[in-house]
């Protein structure tokens, strides 16, 4: 009667611990998370931007860029991800124009945050920003489009404010 008893506890415990391994085998897999927590999010090209030249409206620099243009899209921007092309951005755009502000929480990558007023004029340019702060970084002005681009992209490309964007949802530009 033990025997049976040892052989009916064993047998449970081995299908348990079986179905434990299955499960954990099978489960989806999310995308890889880094050492500091973000993710390894493909950079997906929705369109074309390009800065102009306040003086001569001569292309300084073009970008491939994502949209966030729901509030589900503008609230998780890029945050949780580990890099951004050098030539890739993400283009918020808003339902109004207003002062718009956004923070670094949960976002890796520092970061240059372009705001643009319903004129595709650059009224603020915040360089630089520190990644994972709970700062809050505003436009000066009302804004109905805010570009983001890796940190030193605006220094190096002499983007400034009064400067204009055009983009293009087509995939091309």
């Amino acid at each position: 009667m033990k025997s049976k008893k040892s052989l009916f506890i064993w047998i449970t415990v081995a299908a348990i611990v079986i179905g434990g391994i299955v499960f954990f085998l099978t489960k989806k897999k999310e995308a890889p998370l880094t050492e500091e927590g973000a993710f390894e999010i493909a950079f997906n090209k929705q369109g074309g931007l390009a800065f102009l030249s306040a003086k001569n409206n001569d292309t300084i620099s073009t970008i491939d860029i994502e949209i966030a243009d729901n509030n589900q899209r503008r609230a998780r921007g890029l945050m949780y991800r580990k890099s951004l092309p050098a030539d890739a951005g993400m283009l918020f755009i808003f339902d109004t124009e207003e002062i718009q502000g956004f923070w670094m929480k949960n976002t890796y990558i520092p970061l240059d945050m372009i705001f643009v007023n319903a004129d595709n004029q650059i009224i603020t340019i915040h360089t630089n920003t520190t990644p994972m702060r709970e700062w809050n970084y505003t436009s000066t002005k009302p804004a109905l489009y805010v570009v983001e681009v890796n940190a030193g992209y605006c220094v190096q490309n002499n983007i400034t404010e009064g400067d204009k964007i055009v983009f293009d949802l087509s995939k091309k530009l």
